[in-house]
């Protein structure tokens, strides 16, 4: 049990330096904090408490990128999993394509998604099943591809045409997809014309 106690610290500096410093309290009570014990972590200085069951290790510094992994650990499902992937408009923002700015969080979690706790005002949720493939790895955090953030937005319909096409013609340049990619979503039915053709002229 000693040995346990001991190799704690280790264990949960493994688990959020993954995550950017950030940590659940299911993920301290499995690297072997005791469940309960958080206030005595926060009042001693060693964690500080950013959600409701959510914490940073006080020796990492604060993250840019906080919110994301905040919100990103909120979404775990009964497993500790997160199965939030953000989308739309913010994935757009993490990839630096076009202008936006969104003032929301935007992410897509599984149409099953479902939370006890009511969800927070900054989080627009879109439910709809990912492919692996159309999803990428972030530290602490996943954010649809940015081909793939571009198409949801043009299905919902919740930007200009003008950012549309600032964003393909910026992703191009900095070859963020491929012409393979962009055969494969022209394939997709329902693609409306205008943006069919926008992926046309877009082509390398």
């Amino acid at each position: 049990m000693r040995r346990r106690a001991q190799n704690a610290p280790n264990a949960l500096f493994q688990i959020a330096e993954q995550q950017q410093g950030y940590f659940t309290a299911k993920q301290a009570a499995a690297a072997g904090y005791q469940l309960g014990s958080q206030a005595h972590h926060v009042k001693s200085g060693n964690w500080v408490r950013v959600e409701r069951g959510i914490y940073r290790l006080a020796r990492f510094p604060q993250s840019s990128e906080e919110q994301l992994v905040i919100y990103a650990l909120w979404s775990r499902n009964r497993a500790g999993e997160p199965e939030g992937v953000y989308s739309h408009q913010t994935a757009l923002s993490i990839h630096e394509l076009s202008d936006v700015n969104p003032a929301k969080l935007h992410m897509t979690v599984p149409s099953a998604f479902r939370r006890s706790a009511r969800v927070p005002k900054i989080l627009v949720l879109h439910r709809e099943s990912l492919n692996e493939k159309d999803v990428e790895q972030r530290q602490g955090f996943a954010v649809t591809r940015p081909l793939r953030a571009i198409a949801d937005l043009v299905a919902v319909e919740s930007v200009s045409r003008d950012i549309v096409e600032q964003a393909l013609t910026e992703g191009r340049q900095r070859g963020l997809f491929s012409v393979r990619e962009v055969a494969e979503l022209r394939r997709q039915e329902n693609l409306p014309k205008w943006f069919d053709d926008l992926l046309a002229t877009n082509k390398r």
